[in-house]
């Protein structure tokens, strides 16, 4: 079940703190600079990355697993595999009592997981990425240099 647009603007609008799991300390990965920008639009990010516990990314420390978390979070961005992802669904559904999404990476998706998550009263996205959802729902999306806001009807 693909989500609405209205759906992923009202997850986005409403989710605060985020807990990212399988992010990486390499600027170059995906999973860095998708963090870097969902930081930089004022979500608290909460790096998560047994290989990198201990460090400073975003201003926030990496912790090695969710449960490791004591802040309340609102949504779990999953940047493994997706045979990965039942155990991390787990992990959140019992580590957070509050939790209101469960976001997979694109190329990744989980059904049985997700039906768990929904199960909870949890909204699940798989296959997409919440820095592209952003920058697309709220007008923040480049063209490539076509983004010019002058258009011509002699084209």
């Amino acid at each position: 079940m693909t989500p609405s647009d209205a759906s992923l603007r009202t997850i986005l609008q409403r989710t605060k703190i985020i807990a990212v799991v399988g992010v990486s300390a390499n600027p170059v990965r995906p999973s860095y600079y998708v963090a870097r920008y969902l930081s930089l639009k004022g979500f608290k990010i909460i790096p998560v990355n047994p290989g990198h516990a201990g460090k400073t990314l975003f201003g926030t420390t990496v912790v090695g697993r969710l449960s490791d978390i004591s802040d309340d979070v609102d949504m779990v961005d999953i940047f493994r595999r997706s045979e990965a992802v039942p155990p991390i669904v787990d992990e959140a559904l019992d580590t957070f009592p509050k939790l209101q999404t469960i976001w997979m990476q694109i190329g990744v998706e989980h059904a049985e997981a997700a039906a768990k998550a929904q199960a909870r009263g949890v909204d699940v996205v798989m296959n997409r990425c919440p820095k592209i959802e952003y920058q697309r729902l709220f007008g923040e999306l480049r063209m490539g240099g076509f983004n010019t806001g002058i258009l011509s009807s002699k084209l």
